[in-house]
């Protein structure tokens, strides 16, 4: 699947500050509109290590009411967490009627990191697919709207990432020691991530993959894709007139859509 995702897409910056602007008008009004109907969000953010999704986040909530959402950078559980079943701490963080829970990583975690790092036993991790999978059906049954990102790069892209970062002196901290270890093994990941999108891909929890190389079209993406699906939900549309024939990026955006673009390209 990834390997067939076209990494050299992108928004050139004139494009960019034309749509943005409006792009976030739109943000705001479905964020107002889900704060008064009352849908609760979560909105997960995976991918590769250096693949832009802090700075994604960032440009994601620029535009949004602080009032109406929750971030939540998730790291390893701690020692207290532990002690409860491993989604214990995630159910504490899903969002009130009408606000946004946007999480940086997430319970996938367990099927990723502890899965390559060999943090717990394989049944465990093996087990947590259909955790998984019943988790969010019981919370999207229960009126939650889960919308859940993978930013993909290359791991040529992804070396030349660290290489700059680690040059800055004010950025190298971003890069440890098992961030390039993480990148030694990038065919293992990649196999753990196909296997991620096949048994936890659904209905209520489509995967949008993101081409996340050119920053512009990495966050057009990422806004479209929440307004598209925020709109569906809510059964409204925030465009205005004057923002009818811009370029969409949304059309390829599910992991069912691109598996589909995938196949038919296989087939020719």
């Amino acid at each position: 699947m990834l390997e067939k995702v076209d990494l050299n897409k992108k928004v050139d910056k004139q494009q960019y500050k034309a749509m943005v602007s409006g792009l976030h008008d739109r943000l705001y009004t479905v964020q107002k509109l889900s704060w008064d109907k009352g849908i609760p969000v979560v909105i997960i953010f995976e991918g590769w290590d250096a693949s832009g999704k802090g700075t994604s986040i960032q440009a994601l909530t620029e535009p949004l009411d602080p009032r109406g959402f929750k971030l939540y950078p998730i790291r390893a559980a701690r020692t207290y967490e532990k002690n409860h079943p491993w989604l214990w701490r995630f159910w504490l963080k899903l969002p009130a009627r009408g606000e946004w829970a946007i999480f940086d990583r997430s319970w996938y975690g367990r099927v990723l990191v502890e899965r390559i790092d060999g943090l717990i036993p394989e049944d465990e991790w093996r087990r947590a697919y259909r955790d998984i999978v019943d988790f969010e059906h019981t919370i999207a049954d229960d009126g939650h709207l889960i919308i859940k990102f993978f930013l993909h790069i290359s791991k040529e892209e992804q070396r030349n990432r660290f290489e700059k970062l680690s040059k800055d002196p004010l950025t190298a901290w971003h890069v440890a020691s098992e961030d390039w270890d993480h990148h030694k093994h990038y065919d293992e990941w990649a196999l753990a991530y196909e296997e991620m999108f096949e048994r936890t891909e659904s209905e209520w929890g489509p995967w949008t993959i993101v081409e996340a190389t050119n920053r512009s079209h990495t966050r057009i993406k990422i806004f479209q894709t929440i307004i598209k699906a925020m709109e569906e939900n809510l059964g409204v549309s925030t465009e205005r007139p004057e923002q009818q024939g811009e370029i969409s990026l949304t059309s390829s955006t599910t992991l069912e859509d691109s598996g589909n673009e995938a196949q038919r390209t296989t087939s020719s």
